[in-house]
């Protein structure tokens, strides 16, 4: 319904958006600084079916190994930033394809800037990812609690705040632990936002219930035509995230 109306995004040699097939991600679970640990998670998973890997950039000496590890692989590098400015522009230097950050939890506007500056100097793209756990006061206020409405709302707030930087190369992804809520909010903001959208139930758990819980909310936020790029995100070996997720889209 949607999806072919999306803006076409390149994260290295992959793109999403417009009328690419969805592309599977993973994340690794190794501690990145380890580079022979991470290289070595990511290549099993490439063999599974992997197409985008993102790894957590928690700090300088992680974000500085990306730049050895991306010799070593052949799909696309996510740096997952949580809260330091500082490492979002280090993973890029370092030769990250996407970074992934809540502009809220960055700080500063003059901080976003940042580090949107760098992404524009190096044409990666930026996705802004929105968390049910952590949605500003004024919203929860304004909603009476945790709602999809929130969720979309604040979602596009960081989007709009980036869009008057002057960058538009953007993926968004808006998580929720409550299946419904995060399919309704995928409902809504597939018609109010052009950008590609990364799709995944957050905090989804062991593998057994995480891939209930993912297989319906994926399966039906995907049968709606939403979603460039899902995540099963599943505690464990993450190579049980990459036979989920194919077996999901193989159904659909």
């Amino acid at each position: 319904m949607y999806r072919e109306n999306t803006k076409e995004i390149a994260i290295g040699n992959v793109k999403i958006g417009g009328t690419h097939p969805v592309t599977i991600q993973s994340m690794t679970n190794t501690k990145t600084e380890n580079v022979k640990e991470t290289v070595d998670q990511i290549l099993r998973l490439e063999a599974a079916g992997c197409e985008i890997i993102r790894c957590a950039v928690p700090t300088m000496e992680a974000a500085e190994a990306l730049k050895e590890i991306k010799k070593q692989i052949h799909i696309p590098l996510v740096a997952d930033i949580h809260f330091d400015y500082r490492l979002a522009i280090a993973a890029i230097e370092n030769g990250a394809d996407k970074i992934r950050i809540n502009p809220g939890n960055i700080g500063s506007e003059e901080k976003v800037q940042a580090v949107v500056d760098k992404a524009k100097e190096y044409n990666v793209p930026i996705r802004v990812g929105v968390n049910s756990g952590s949605l500003e006061k004024h919203i929860l206020e304004k909603y009476n609690g945790v709602t999809a409405e929130g969720i979309v709302e604040s979602a596009l707030d960081k989007v709009h705040m980036i869009e008057k930087m002057g960058y538009d190369n953007l993926v968004v992804s808006i998580k929720s632990s409550d299946v419904l809520m995060c399919v309704k909010a995928h409902e809504l903001i597939a018609k109010a936002c052009p950008y590609p959208l990364h799709v995944g139930i957050t905090e989804s758990g062991t593998v057994y219930s995480g891939n209930i819980k993912s297989s319906i909310g994926l399966g039906i936020i995907l049968d709606e035509g939403i979603g460039n790029t899902i995540r099963v995100s599943l505690t464990g070996d993450p190579a049980e995230e990459i036979r989920s997720a194919k077996l999901i889209l193989k159904t659909l």
